[in-house]
């Protein structure tokens, strides 16, 4: 955000360093990280923004911007989460300290551009930049997307994996990640500059810390069990016919899924935009009838993409039950399938993004 290093200084009094981290999309490879396997997120324009400097004393001083709300806490503490937007903040300062990283009190001076709720990751870009801001900027960015997702994982209570907070954390401009889960190798995959990444927010938010999600994991977790395998990732459709019906379906699209985004890499690397676009309809059925975390609203906008000229291929994308699609359009048909798109889900919001850099410090 331009002007965040003088808004700071007008509330707190003297200057500040500033720090971004950008939301996310995942084109491809969706459920599967928490499973050891492979995703395609790539970085995008919208973001978080976080301005500090130091206090003298040892506490931390978290004001939001958009929100209007200031929140303080000491370092000391580490009581459990308030299920308030500062629990991603402490969070991260409980797992840094944890970890032997030095975190001094500060003043916070915090604002985002990502939608809310949306499927884009506001809370990975909000640890992210917190993390950096609150002395982790000199630390290993994969080691930054590893702290941040412990955070997430045993402070906030949500048992997302790796991708959010890595590519975050790792994000190359104009260019997807192809990032093994397990091994945390990363390809970049270029975007190709005649293509356009169209998000369409369907308006429907979604909660995740808790509840559906974390019963889709635990139901990996048993089906790995099951087959006798560590994580599901190095599970093959046929070890699968033993297991019961849910089961079978749940673990059926992290397995497939797994092989659509490697071969989805693939077409990307050689330029075949047609079968990348075919490869996330068959995410996005996968995800609709096997693992059930899409919704009415978000079909949809899918079906709605489908028949439009310059459409290479559009799904759901993030933990599901809301939140947004992404389409992958052919610049010179992008206006018009954003209009399109947006007569005929009025009640949604659409995005045309570029694949942007991870997070760093901002030059004032």
């Amino acid at each position: 955000m331009n002007g965040l290093g003088d808004k700071f200084r007008a509330i707190f009094g003297r200057p500040a360093q500033v720090f971004r981290a950008p939301g996310r999309v995942n084109l491809i490879g969706e459920h599967t990280d928490y499973n050891g396997g492979f995703v395609m997120p790539a970085a995008l324009d919208f973001g978080t923004w976080v301005a500090v400097a130091p206090r003298q004393d040892n506490q931390l001083v978290l004001r939001s911007y958009n929100l209007d709300e200031q929140v303080q806490f000491d370092l000391e503490d580490e009581s459990h989460p308030e299920h308030h937007w500062s629990d991603y903040v402490r969070g991260v300062v409980m797992t840094m300290r944890r970890q032997g990283v030095s975190v001094s009190g500060a003043d916070l001076l915090i604002w985002g551009n990502v939608p809310i709720g949306s499927g884009l990751s506001s809370s990975a870009s909000l640890e992210v930049a917190s993390c950096l801001a609150l002395g982790g900027q000199d630390l290993p960015r994969p080691l930054v997307a590893t702290l941040c997702q412990q955070a997430e994982n045993e402070f906030v209570g949500m048992r997302c994996g790796i991708m959010d907070q890595y590519i975050s954390a790792c994000a190359q401009e104009h260019h997807a990640l192809l990032l093994d889960c397990r091994s945390l190798e990363a390809r970049p995959v270029p975007i190709s500059p005649e293509v356009r990444l169209v998000i369409c927010n369907s308006g429907v938010k979604h909660a995740l810390a808790g509840g559906e999600y974390n019963q889709r994991r635990a139901a990996c977790e048993e089906g790995a069990r099951q087959v006798g395998v560590e994580l599901l990732r190095d599970a093959r459709l046929d070890q699968l016919d033993g297991l019961s019906a849910n089961l079978q379906k749940r673990c059926r699209h992290v397995v497939s899924e797994n092989l659509r985004a490697e071969e989805a890499g693939a077409a990307l690397l050689r330029g075949d935009l047609p079968r990348f676009g075919q490869l996330m309809y068959a995410s996005h059925a996968s995800l609709r009838d096997d693992y059930e975390v899409s919704c009415a609203e978000l079909d949809q906008l899918v079906e709605l993409a489908r028949p439009l000229p310059g459409v290479y291929g559009a799904r759901m994308t993030g933990g599901g039950f809301g939140g947004c699609t992404v389409n992958l359009v052919a610049a010179e048909h992008c206006e018009s399938v954003v209009g399109a798109l947006k007569a005929g889900y009025p009640a949604g919001e659409v995005y045309v993004c570029s694949a942007s850099a991870g997070a760093g410090r901002v030059d004032l």
